[in-house]
């Protein structure tokens, strides 16, 4: 096994961190909103669902 060479690693690091993309601060905030928006509709959601299901225990209850 080769011995690790820590000058070697940090510039190999330094040299993939170059090639990464950063979004840009217009696209950063719209997949923000995105995100936001994405969460509200699926809380949404779990809270009728989960409404639904509260009801059909609380009518199966009932007959008991």
């Amino acid at each position: 096994m080769a011995k690790p060479n820590p000058g070697k690693f940090i510039r190999e690091v330094r040299s993939e961190v170059a090639k990464v993309v950063w979004p840009t601060r217009q696209e950063t905030i719209q997949t923000a909103i995105m995100v936001l928006i994405m969460t509200i509709i699926l809380a949404t959601f779990f809270l009728g669902v989960d409404a639904m299901f509260a009801g059909i225990v609380k009518w199966l209850l009932s007959l008991a």
